[in-house]
């Protein structure tokens, strides 16, 4: 898939969110990436790159303290060939990419890894 229709797809995401959680994205860089590298992978215990799909890298905002303040952004990065890697199809990436956008911003607003496992498991069974 071109670069600018992953792109899209990922503002797509964004833009899906409710406009509460939109509000409260405030200095976080989302980015496109092609592939995650060594130090994402040993930072996040994956062995191959293509396990990893998104990656937060910032202070959650339930651990913000009132000294918090004059930070370089949190960064989301969504790494596009690994998600492509993932999917077959056009609509397969559109709904991996939504996926993995929404689980980082998760991060970004204190879930951890383990809750978001735990609520993405029940939704799949709802399914």
């Amino acid at each position: 898939m071109q670069r600018e229709k992953f792109e899209a797809l990922v503002v797509r995401a964004i833009d899906s969110l409710p406009p509460e959680f939109q509000r409260k994205l405030e200095n976080v860089d989302i980015v496109v990436e092609n592939w995650p590298t060594p130090g994402q992978l040993r930072q996040t215990k994956h062995s191959h790159p293509t396990q990893l799909l998104g990656l937060y890298q910032g202070v959650p905002q339930t651990r913000r303290g009132r000294g918090y303040g004059l930070v370089l952004p949190d960064k989301i990065s969504i790494f596009q060939k690994p998600i492509e890697a993932q999917c077959r199809f056009g609509d397969e990436i559109e709904a991996k990419v939504e996926e993995v956008v929404c689980h980082e911003i998760a991060h970004h607003f204190g879930l951890d890894e383990k809750t978001l496992r735990k609520i993405e498991g029940e939704k799949r069974g709802r399914k």
